[in-house]
């Protein structure tokens, strides 16, 4: 086996041998023995031997690339080095006005502190508001953590709240890094296994870390997937934030609007990008009609909003947001397990063929093999106790769109949730406002998420068909610092995507090798349980 090494200083590959070496042991001798022939350069197209667009375009830069077997390379790439002029420092509060920067500063200042304002220009590609996004009040410059930490406690003594300590290597601005990026390259033309989505568990409910959903489906590499439910508080932990197609049948409704990876055949042959946008309606015997507002998830909370039915306080999408809706009807099929979330309301159950077998005058039900069961509460328990008594019949018309056209269901179709978009045709394109990533009252929020730079799990597709899987580790200074949108979408286009998304990052950004974690998650716990992922089967 050949391992392809580019613009490596010894300083670097020291740093990248350290990376490789111990999750990487099982995986190159499994490499090994799959391919000793084989030379990754060929699988690597001159396009993607550039740079990575991080940084001074000075930088050093290592690329390791193996073989994972015929048509699936995996490569690595450490970029960058750490900076001594990034620091930690406290962040005291996010205002939308420079007068309410100062006034902050001004109570600081008054108390012994030595704040000052960095004002934040970046507003969202899609956000034509003329305007800077915000000013930011901090306090502090430390080399080390545990410093910035005593000083929110202090702050915290003196009454501020919201406090965060951050690194600034992370702000998005000018650093050196580093960035540790993991890309796993599909070419469909070559590769003879299969690329598919699989849930968390196996079912809806419940979430499950990567490397239990690689060992469980024994796939050869995966990554994370779409965003999801973690909190009960904001529906059923495990409900997919968006849409999830899983062998050709919908298992969670679209976050209308919302751009997700389309995986046509389980192949990885014809992926793409597209903006996904979901239709459903019952209709009794006597055509009476009643839309149906969601799949697989508690009546009454729509994570990441965008659904129908005057959700409040929006039917548009907004990012980590669980809007809420008192009269709902929700279908529930086997994807979701053995029976239905309990609760006030009514429920039918439902044969293969749409006749209703039993109405329920509480939620909470079995749900029949090949069958499902329509959960109403509002006006839609209130259809349900008029059209679906026991031998009625119910039709559920169920529509998927793909940037406006009717996509077909069934077969091996999987789709997996993102958002936002991040290239179209080869251009940046970072559709964050109308995603939902941008929230009008709260501007905090679309810094946070998208200026500042986070762990990202990310998916493309290039201009000769072939699947980009790419994670990018962050929010651990001195190993990899994450990155903004923007950064991002460069990424991509630099390793050849023409379509680009992104998908669910920041403590869920995983990837594994032959059923190895072969990144760093950032959350303190270690790896973050998800609800789906998008797995390579030999």
């Amino acid at each position: 086996m050949k391992i392809l090494i580019t613009k490596s200083k010894a300083s670097l590959v020291k740093i990248a041998a350290i990376y490789l070496a111990v999750p990487f042991t099982l995986t190159l001798a499994v490499v090994e023995s799959r391919s000793s022939n084989a030379n990754p350069a060929q699988y690597w197209s001159e396009r993607n031997s550039q740079s990575l667009p991080l940084g001074r375009p000075n930088l050093t830069e290592s690329r390791q690339s193996t073989q994972i077997t015929p048509g699936v390379t995996h490569t690595v790439i450490v970029r960058g080095r750490h900076s001594d002029r990034d620091v930690y420092t406290v962040d005291v509060a996010f205002q939308a006005t420079a007068q309410a920067a100062q006034e902050i500063a001004d109570s600081l200042s008054s108390q012994g502190y030595q704040p000052y304002i960095q004002p934040i220009v970046e507003r969202a590609l899609d956000d034509l508001k003329p305007s800077k996004l915000g000013y930011l009040v901090r306090v502090g410059a430390f080399a080390k953590e545990a410093e910035a930490m005593n000083l929110r406690e202090q702050l915290a003594a003196s009454g501020y709240s919201g406090l965060r300590v951050v690194y600034t290597g992370e702000d998005g601005g000018k650093t050196t890094g580093p960035w540790v990026v993991n890309v796993l390259e599909v070419d469909p033309a070559q590769f003879k296994g299969k690329v598919t989505a699989a849930l968390g568990t196996d079912i809806v409910p419940g979430n499950e870390p990567l490397r239990q959903i690689s060992a469980r489906t024994q796939a050869l590499a995966a990554v994370n997937g779409g965003y999801f439910v973690i909190q009960a508080a904001d529906g059923t932990p495990g409900d997919l934030a968006g849409i999830s197609v899983i062998d050709g049948k919908l298992v969670s409704e679209a976050v209308n609007g919302r751009t997700s990876l389309i995986l046509s055949s389980n192949s990885g042959k014809d992926a793409r990008v597209a903006a996904i946008a979901t239709q459903q309606t019952a209709t009794a015997s006597d055509g009476a009609t009643r839309e149906v507002d969601g799949l697989n998830r508690k009546p009454g909370l729509i994570r990441g909003c965008g659904g129908v039915g005057g959700d409040e306080p929006t039917e548009n999408p907004k990012h980590d947001f669980t809007c809420t809706d008192s009269s709902e009807l929700i279908q529930f099929t086997p994807a979701f397990g053995q029976t239905t979330e309990s609760g006030l309301g009514a429920e039918a159950a439902l044969d293969a063929s749409g006749r209703a077998i039993e109405f329920r005058s509480q939620r909470g039900g079995e749900i029949p093999s090949g069958g499902s069961v329509l959960s109403g509460t509002g006006d839609a328990a209130e259809w349900l106790k008029a059209y679906a008594q026991p031998g009625s019949k119910i039709v559920i018309d169920t529509r998927v769109y793909a940037n406006g056209e009717q996509l077909q269901l069934g077969g091996m179709l999987d789709v997996i949730n993102g958002g936002p978009q991040l290239l179209r045709d080869g251009k940046i394109e970072i559709t964050t406002d109308a995603e939902g990533f941008n929230w009008q009252e709260n501007p905090e929020f679309y810094y946070r998420f998208g200026v500042r730079r986070n762990p990202r799990t990310l998916a493309g597709i290039t201009a000769t068909g072939k699947l980009l899987l790419v994670t990018v580790d962050g929010r651990q200074p001195g190993w990899s610092v994450g990155a903004s949108f923007v950064e991002s979408a460069k990424i991509m286009r630099s390793l050849g995507a023409e379509d680009a998304v992104n998908l669910d990052g920041g403590g869920s950004t995983a990837i594994t090798i032959n059923q190895q974690l072969v990144n760093r998650p950032s959350d303190a716990t270690g790896e973050r349980p998800i609800a789906d992922a998008i797995t390579i089967w030999p």
